[in-house]
């Protein structure tokens, strides 16, 4: 009697064939990109007729790493920061100037470019979180509770006191603007504020300000602070809405107050922003309004945005030296940051006795004269750290973890 093949061991040998034809397969091709790699990286003056033969054989491949070349070269030119000269910046200046005093509802969205006058790191410039973490580099610990106010933030105030600008649409969580004085009706921090955290059993939800950064053991997903409502006693979360998430909260977000400015405005000014999220809001762009209806869009950055072909003016300059500008064209005085009026101190509710040592992070100081116990305010830990706020969030750690996984 025959014996049966063995269409197991059959099919094995077959798979390990094949597996082994396309781990060659894969390994010849890295060899032609490399060979085709190195005789593009030589003028083409000084290629031999061998190395002319070898990217007429191999000329898909020539061809797709010109491709990878280009899209290289562009992502790397949409990274520089590029500078108008000092005249041209004048007359944007003046086109902008003349923009705010003819629109009848300006709205402003601000992003972490306004902020980096405060010795806060953005995200995408040249020193940018992301763009460190991306080259394998640490990022630097910056003393988030020294920040004041930048002379944008109360150029920004000013113009909403002369009732110039309607509202602020801010993707920054430093708080900075509710610092400046601007009104908090007419402002939405669509991220959350570093400085406030909420008890959401509450109905309506409960709002504490602090003098010092919540978000110390907060993550993506991961809200909680440690502390809880002194009213219903559940646990207290942060208002950061991190990369990946969708926030709900009501307030420090204000997104109805937000849409509601979008809708009505005729002028949108974006300040410091790189735009690569604020593009995915489609509520704040009109997009479903014709061309000719919706906002004109004027952006001062240093860097490209996905908005820019939109634009009615593009300013290359830092947002300081323009809205500095700005106010001298207006005929407004810039008013400075005054620490005895900071609106935070007012707001601030001081800790339960039983939770002032529950952070570690530096408090913002009160001005002289209006200094407040530590029992009212919280005690920070002797020799607190410099650290990074919570808020810069997961994508920061997992930053990290890949780099050391790589080293």
């Amino acid at each position: 009697m025959e014996e049966a093949p063995d269409t197991g061991s059959s099919a094995r040998a077959e798979r390990k064939a094949l597996e082994k034809a396309q781990i060659q397969q894969r390994e010849s091709e890295r060899r032609i990109l490399r060979l085709v790699g190195r005789v593009l990286k030589k003028p083409e003056a000084e290629r031999s007729e061998e190395e002319a033969a070898v990217l007429l054989l191999h000329r898909d491949t020539a061809e797709e790493l010109g491709r990878r070349r280009s899209r290289r070269d562009g992502l790397r030119r949409k990274q520089e920061e590029v500078f108008d000269d000092a005249e041209v910046l004048k007359s944007k200046v003046q086109q902008l100037a003349a923009a705010v005093r003819q629109a009848s509802h300006l709205v402003v969205y601000t992003g972490a470019g306004i902020s980096t006058a405060a010795s806060i790191p953005d995200y995408r410039g040249p020193n940018g979180v992301w763009t460190q973490l991306q080259k394998g580099q640490a990022v630097s610990s910056s003393d988030l509770s020294q920040a004041e106010p930048t002379l944008t933030h109360m150029c920004i105030r000013m113009l909403h006191e002369e009732k110039l600008v309607k509202h602020v649409v801010s993707q920054n969580c430093d708080g900075l603007h509710l610092r400046s004085g601007l009104r908090r009706h007419a402002l939405s921090e669509l991220h959350g504020n570093m400085f406030i955290e909420v008890c959401t059993s509450c109905s309506p939800v409960r709002e504490y300000v602090r003098l010092f950064d919540v978000t110390e053991r907060t993550s993506l997903h991961r809200h909680a602070t440690g502390r809880s409502c002194s009213c219903c006693g559940a646990e207290l979360r942060d208002t950061i809405v991190h990369f990946g998430e969708r926030g709900s909260l009501e307030q420090p977000l204000n997104w109805e107050g937000a849409v509601e400015a979008a809708r009505r405005a005729d002028v949108i000014l974006c300040l410091g922003s790189s735009l690569k999220v604020l593009k995915k809001y489609s509520c704040l762009w009109s997009m479903n309004r014709p061309v000719s209806k919706r906002p004109k869009l004027y952006i001062v950055n240093l860097q490209w945005t996905p908005k820019d072909d939109l634009a009615v003016l593009k300013i290359h300059g830092r947002c300081d030296d323009v809205m500095r500008r700005l106010m001298e064209e207006l005929n407004l005085q810039i008013p400075a940051y005054d620490r005895t009026k900071d609106p935070i101190f007012s707001l601030a509710t001081p800790l339960k006795p039983e939770e002032l040592h529950s952070h570690t992070r530096e408090l913002i100081a009160p001005p002289r004269g209006q200094d407040r116990s530590s029992a009212d305010l919280g005690v920070q830990m002797k020799e607190a750290p410099h650290v990074q706020g919570g808020w810069f969030g997961r994508g920061y750690g997992k930053g990290r973890r890949k780099r050391k996984k790589a080293e």
